[in-house]
């Protein structure tokens, strides 16, 4: 995915904007704010969807109405197979997240709070966040439990309130109708709509070149991988400001910033990984330039991301 379609399927697709960067006043999407926000998780963080789908407040350092400027995130239960890692959330991600939470958050909480009171027996309510939260305890089927956040699968985390004295408010950071967890079908019908309001403002001049077919969102986890281990790679040979050829480039990828990105990614096998050397072709010959464009509120980019991830690396941060 390059750098104008991307922003093409966040702003357009999910924001509401025209091509041209004008607020189009026939936009009748729900919560782009949420949508536009979880697509910069899924970019800047290379999860996959059932990683950063069904991420808790907590755990990225959200509750209690904290707003860090960046969060590193322990995967586990929710992680492909179990395999745990731990993902860096840099700050452009969280800071796309602070209209979501402020403006439409409380609103689908509020709405939901019937329903949520209605169908308390059958939820997990939360009386306390423990650990610096990475541990919750509260009420699940009668009966008074702790339980490690990173250790809980999607269906628990699904029926996870917290009760705040004022009403219920579910752990889970997106929500949609009723105060529940997105499902993956959830994402996918507002992967659709985004797609189909694309298609319409393809035409416009200022609108890139789409896909054949509907963007995944797995797409997302493409783009990170392919740009962070060009990004590796060049920094290896101590030239990421030089434009190196190519078929030097290659010679390394063997090396440790293969491995980085296996890591990161929480691929079991290099194999894996090593499926991304075949894009690395002269047309990403800006690669370099687009690292310091990735980012959504002018501020950290993708070489933040990429030297963050190196520091975590030479601390030996949690890996797998």
């Amino acid at each position: 995915m390059e750098l104008d379609q991307y922003l093409f399927f966040r702003d357009v697709g999910f924001g509401g904007l025209e091509p041209g960067g004008g607020l189009d006043l026939g936009f009748r999407g729900w919560r782009p704010h949420r949508n536009r926000s979880a697509l910069e998780l899924a970019l800047m963080t290379g999860m996959r969807i059932q990683e950063w789908s069904t991420l808790l407040l907590p755990e990225l350092g959200l509750a209690g109405g904290r707003r860090p400027a960046v969060a590193d995130v322990d995967l586990a239960a929710c992680a492909k197979y179990g395999r745990q890692r731990s993902v860096y959330v840099p700050r452009d991600a969280m800071e796309l997240l602070d209209p979501y939470l402020l403006l439409e958050r409380p609103g689908i909480v509020a709405t939901a709070q019937r329903t949520l009171r209605r169908q308390v027996r059958d939820l997990f309510v939360v009386q306390r966040i423990e650990g610096e939260g990475t541990r919750v305890r509260g009420v699940l089927e009668g009966v008074t439990v702790t339980r490690v956040i990173k250790d809980m699968k999607p269906d628990l985390r699904r029926i996870t309130v917290l009760e705040t004295g004022g009403g219920l408010d579910p752990l889970a950071l997106f929500i949609g109708q009723g105060g529940r967890m997105l499902t993956g079908s959830g994402w996918d019908r507002v992967r659709w709509r985004a797609w189909k309001r694309m298609k319409e403002w393809s035409v416009h001049e200022a609108a890139p070149v789409l896909p054949r077919r509907c963007w995944v969102f797995h797409d997302t986890r493409h783009t990170f991988a392919l740009r962070l281990l060009i990004f590796l790679t060049r920094e290896a040979l101590g030239d990421v400001d030089e434009r190196a050829p190519m078929a030097t480039l290659l010679e390394h990828m063997v090396g440790n910033p293969l491995l980085v990105v296996q890591r990161r990614l929480g691929h079991a096998h290099p194999a894996t990984t090593y499926r991304y050397i075949r894009y690395l072709k002269d047309p990403m010959r800006e690669v370099d330039a687009a690292f310091r464009r990735w980012s959504a509120a002018g501020g950290a980019s993708y070489v933040t991301v990429a030297r963050r991830l190196m520091s975590l690396e030479g601390s030996g941060a949690t890996q797998g």
